[in-house]
């Protein structure tokens, strides 16, 4: 049996909170709003009951965020792509931020199970003055319990239209991509954090961020397979590749509450799901 499961999740301001409302279809819900930093940014938790995608699923997300109001978004656990027996397993994600509002899309790792044939595609569209910070982390295979990635398609798709896309295929027996210096190098995790505006940045903000984000780099058991970049006026980019989840996921997040500082002067109140 295949799922098709959808979510339609909108964020307003309303007196001056963040309110999130949602319409399910399928397996897929949001838990109750959160508000650890009080009424201006709203704290939700994306819950998929099955926990994980075969082949002819399809987990399909929309997300809007009026003007003014400030939604976070995040899981409980990992996505998890399971072998594929019946074709493509895709999770899509499209959200529009409209001016002065800001999103924070802050799912944990999607995994790529042995087998697995995936998509993984996330659409972010800004109107101008609206801003957003998204990561995506993404594990092949299960290292530390033996199970590698040696067969399969693990296929990304990353844009904001008209300003950046980036998208790949990851084939589990093209080793040139998997292991040469060129590729992967053998690391097994892929994670990018992104920060995102409707309107193209001062020059002195984009290197503020770069700035923050590269003595965090230099300090990191990481160092050496990461980078911090701006693509574009709209868009600075942080990469890193590391052998297993948890190293990027620690990186992630310290980088992501020094953006909030820089950026929007605000503390990196981490949502409570993650202290758990």
């Amino acid at each position: 049996m295949t799922w098709l499961a959808r979510l339609d999740l909108h964020y307003t301001l309303e007196a001056n909170r963040s309110v999130a409302r949602y319409l399910h279809s399928g397996p897929l819900r949001i838990l109750q709003s959160l508000y650890p930093e009080g009424d201006a940014v709203c704290h939700n938790v994306l819950v998929h009951p099955p926990s994980g995608l075969v082949g002819g699923d399809t987990l399909d997300v929309q997300v809007s965020v009026g003007s003014g109001a400030h939604g976070l978004v995040t899981t409980p656990g990992a996505t998890r792509f399971y072998r594929s027996e019946a074709g493509l397993a895709a999770q899509q994600v499209h959200a529009r931020v409209e001016s002065g509002a800001r999103l924070e899309w802050l799912p944990l790792e999607a995994i790529a199970y042995n087998g697995c044939d995936a998509l993984n595609r996330a659409v972010f569209e800004l109107a101008p003055g609206a801003e957003m910070m998204a990561w995506d982390i993404t594990a092949l295979g299960l290292p530390a319990a033996d199970l590698p990635f040696v067969q399969g398609r693990f296929r990304q798709h990353l844009e904001i239209p008209g300003v950046w896309l980036e998208r790949g295929t990851l084939n589990a027996t093209d080793t040139r991509l998997m292991d040469s210096p060129l590729g992967l190098a053998g690391q097994r995790c892929m994670a990018t954090l992104v920060f995102a505006a409707g309107s193209a940045m001062a020059d002195e903000r984009i290197e503020r961020a770069l700035a923050c984000a590269r003595d965090l780099l230099d300090a990191s058991e990481l160092r050496l397979t990461t980078g911090a970049t701006s693509p574009h006026k709209q868009v600075i980019v942080l990469r890193a590749l590391s052998p297993v989840t948890e190293p990027a996921m620690q990186l992630l997040r310290q980088i992501w509450a020094s953006w909030r500082q820089e950026m929007w002067g605000m503390s990196g109140t981490v949502p409570r799901l993650w202290n758990l």
